[in-house]
């Protein structure tokens, strides 16, 4: 059976990334072993931040929305179809000032729609993008993953529990700017020894 996986690339840099060389390395690792079929989703471009037009036309029913509220949210519906469609999501995750790349957040915005990735149940909030799997492919400059100030692993953890993915891995590429080697040795064990059974 074919294994889709997704591939999300943040980094705004295009050649030199640390981010971009490790998501390369997992589609590797993934596409050596059976039949593989990569979504790849390259947010270096950047994506439209959301709108009032937006939000209105998401509030809408589908079966009332316009042509034009329809073409409003066309791009995130493409997004949410590429989730829905993944068994297996690799994110290339830079940490810029702390937090996440404004193009990754502006990617939340847009697939954290209320019916198609969550919804809200008689208990609270309920996921609805279950049986994934996500890896997190973190780089840094001196943030530690995982330490106080590490805003963009926990954010992106706690969202996508919150779409019901709680199947979460991290490989980092932590504090390069103390020790840049070994950190992308660690990153290289990390990827080596991940499980890629789906």
């Amino acid at each position: 059976m074919t294994h889709t996986l997704l591939r999300i690339d943040a980094s705004a840099r295009r050649t030199a990334s640390v981010s971009r060389a490790l998501t390369d390395r997992l589609i590797d690792r993934f596409t050596a072993h059976g039949e593989t079929k990569v979504l790849s989703r390259d947010l270096a471009s950047g994506l439209p931040q959301i709108t009032e037009d937006w939000i209105n036309a998401n509030f809408t029913p589908d079966k009332d929305r316009s042509p034009s509220q329809k073409e409003t949210l066309a791009l995130s519906d493409e997004l949410v179809a590429e989730l829905q469609a993944a068994d297996t999501i690799v994110i290339g995750v830079p940490i810029y000032n702390f937090g996440i790349p404004a193009a990754l957040k502006a990617w939340i915005d847009l697939v954290a729609r209320a019916r198609m990735t969550f919804q809200y149940g008689e208990t609270g909030p309920v996921g609805l993008l279950k049986d994934k799997r996500v890896i997190l492919a973190v780089t840094s400059g001196g943030t530690e993953v995982g330490a106080t100030n590490d805003f963009a692993t926990a954010h992106l953890t706690y969202v996508l529990g919150f779409l019901g993915i709680t199947n979460v891995e991290v490989i980092r590429a932590d504090q390069q700017a103390l020790d840049a080697d070994a950190a992308l040795q660690r990153a290289h064990d990390g990827i080596d020894t991940l499980s890629i059974a789906a």
